[in-house]
């Protein structure tokens, strides 16, 4: 009988995105064949520890504050000889009253599968440790997945390629809190209303607000500071939103193309999660030449980041369809059977399982590409020792 794969799913996470990647792993562990696969859950709380013993979705599901739980914490140990483990941590009683720690390491892990949406996990953070740890993951690298989160960074290096980015500021929020004014004027010079203002590292449209005139600015950017140093405020399109998902590492394939039409006045995180008052047209209504744009542009944003494995990139077009502007690129997108990523494939002829066997087959691949070349690198060192 074939050897079942390890896969270490994390969950949870520090960000505000913290239920909706409990969300997305719930689905994505349910869809993973148990013939195929042995499924770890790994989850970690809204305050960073990490649960890998009980059941650590019903945990964080739960509210519980996980510190006050004994036989619950874990860590993930940098090993990269290949024998990565989870170190699972148990808080026992001492006889002076106080908890010490012991440790006992559970078998290795064959691959992380990281659910984690927004700052904490899909920023290049836990990619880094993941890295140290030797183990294979999937989704994209620490730069990759950092170039993804910042939207700044990110439209600066799009439009360094030639991309098509809207028009835009990028302020911190220090400068906002020492001169709202000079803030306001040089983004009423730029920019027309109406105008929105954003976190500069945040998803689920979490912190974002719509202004229609000044009246709104200060309230506008008063809340995307709550989340974020780095703000952007956009220029609002009379645009369509059409979202296109890639998958691959280095030759990497676009799905069709799909629309979302919010039924909020823009698809805000009431409309993505709460209203349910939102379509997703999948195929988009869009001439094939302009489909086949955006999905060239979908790859071409992929690879300018040097994402791997997924991403769901994400566009505005002229409702005239004169016009395309790339909106940002997501490296772990949304992954509940009704989030547009996996049903942008479906609709490709890639069923959502078998999308997730494709994710993990290319976290193993490019893990075994960085093996090589580590050692090659190593042969250098030693010939260099002689």
């Amino acid at each position: 009988m074939e050897q079942k794969i390890r896969v270490g799913v994390l969950f949870g996470g520090q960000s505000s995105e913290h239920e909706v990647s409990l969300a997305s792993a719930r689905s994505v562990m349910g869809a993973m064949d148990p013939a195929k696969y042995e499924v770890v859950p790994i989850g970690i709380t809204k305050r960073g520890a990490w649960l890998a013993s009980d059941d650590p979705m019903a945990t964080l599901r739960s509210g519980v504050d996980a510190a006050n739980l004994p036989r619950l914490s874990s860590v993930l140990a940098p090993d990269p000889t290949g024998e990565s483990q989870v170190e699972i941590v148990y808080l026992a009683p001492a006889s002076n009253g106080s908890r010490m720690l012991s440790a006992e390491a559970s078998q290795p892990l064959d691959v992380i599968f990281p659910v984690l949406h927004g700052p904490y996990g899909e920023d290049g953070t836990v990619q880094g440790l993941l890295e140290l740890s030797g183990i294979p993951y999937v989704g994209s690298g620490v730069l990759g997945s950092a170039l993804g989160m910042d939207k700044h960074t990110m439209k600066r290096l799009f439009m360094a390629h030639g991309l098509p980015v809207a028009p835009y500021l990028a302020v911190t929020s220090a400068q906002w809190r020492r001169d709202p004014a000079g803030v306001r004027f040089t983004a009423e010079e730029r920019l027309t209303y109406p105008m929105f203002a954003k976190p500069g590292n945040m998803g689920s449209s979490i912190g974002i607000s719509k202004i229609h005139g000044p009246h709104e600015f200060a309230i506008a950017l008063d809340v995307a500071a709550r989340y974020d140093r780095r703000l952007l405020i956009e220029q609002g399109l009379d645009a369509r939103e059409c979202e296109c998902a890639v998958l691959g590492n280095d030759d990497p394939e676009a799905s069709v193309v799909g629309e979302v039409v919010p039924g909020n006045e823009f698809y805000d995180y009431r409309a993505k999660y709460v209203d349910d008052n939102s379509d997703l047209v999948i195929p988009a209504n869009l001439p094939e030449k302009l489909a086949q744009e955006i999905r060239r542009l979908s790859i071409e944003a992929f690879k300018t980041i040097d994402a791997a494995g997924m991403a769901r990139v994400d566009f505005f077009v002229a409702r005239d369809l004169s016009k395309v502007w790339i909106n940002e690129i997501n490296t772990i997108p949304g992954f509940t059977r009704i989030s547009m990523y996996p049903k942008l494939w479906e609709a490709s002829g890639l069923s959502y399982s078998r999308l997730i066997d494709r994710l993990i087959e290319l976290a193993i691949e490019r893990h075994a590409e960085r093996v090589m070349i580590k050692s090659a690198l190593d042969d250098v060192g030693a010939d260099l020792s002689v």
